[in-house]
């Protein structure tokens, strides 16, 4: 399995009352399955996507990326493990507005060992997601679908073992929304495994599987 997530929760505290937004959470997923999570907002999808990528610590329970748990490790352990086996893609626009598309794209691989061929693949991957000629471009200039797929495509830069996306297609038209899920299939038929969150019902033809989660349960 490349994620294994066992008993996972994560307690937060409202008004004096303490309350669960990930309640005993556990999930399996193998090599190269494109899975989705769906439920309203609010009801823990991104709470559980965080623990996940190791940027939120748990309350209790255990995640496992390709067999290794992830908050054993120190923070250097962590932060390279992140790098090298998972790519990232937060929701919303998270690019950083001085560097060009080229360097948002590699800036994941200019922060590991992994520089030589970097720009080449950013190009091969620019070009794959229709953005060929759009590498010198700040984000500014780009459109909302053309940055998601630039989020998208960052996330890969490093050959992750596992992406992971909250709510990619959110605030796009059909078309975009349409042209992102048909990447992903085509991306975990590579051998990648995917796992996003939406609350978009009419895309999950693309996906494998789907869970459902609800107040913190994931069913």
């Amino acid at each position: 399995m490349i994620l294994e997530i066992k008993n996972l929760s994560k307690e937060y505290k409202r008004k004096d009352e303490i309350f669960l937004a990930v309640n005993d959470v556990n999930l399996s997923i193998s090599e190269g399955e494109f899975a989705s999570i769906v439920g309203p907002s609010g009801c823990g999808k991104s709470t559980l996507l965080n623990m996940v990528a190791g940027l939120l610590k748990p309350t209790s329970g255990e995640v496992f990326i390709d067999g290794s748990e992830i908050f054993g490790k120190n923070k250097n352990e962590l932060a390279l493990l992140r790098n090298e086996k998972i790519g990232y893609v937060l929701q919303g626009q998270n690019l950083l507005s001085n560097f060009t598309i080229l360097d948002n794209v590699c800036m994941p691989a200019y922060l590991s060992t992994r520089k030589k061929t970097v720009k080449d693949r950013a190009m091969e991957l620019l070009e794959e997601v229709g953005l060929k000629g759009m590498e010198e471009e700040y984000p500014a200039r780009l459109s909302s679908g053309e940055l998601r797929r630039v989020s998208i495509i960052r996330g890969l830069i490093n050959n992750p073992k596992i992406i992971i996306a909250d709510e990619p297609t959110s605030n796009l038209d059909p078309e975009n929304s349409k042209m992102i899920m048909k990447f992903f299939k085509e991306i975990s038929s590579k051998g990648t495994t995917i796992l996003i969150s939406t609350h978009n019902i009419g895309l999950l033809d693309y996906t494998q599987k789907t869970y459902e989660m609800e107040k913190g349960i994931l069913k």
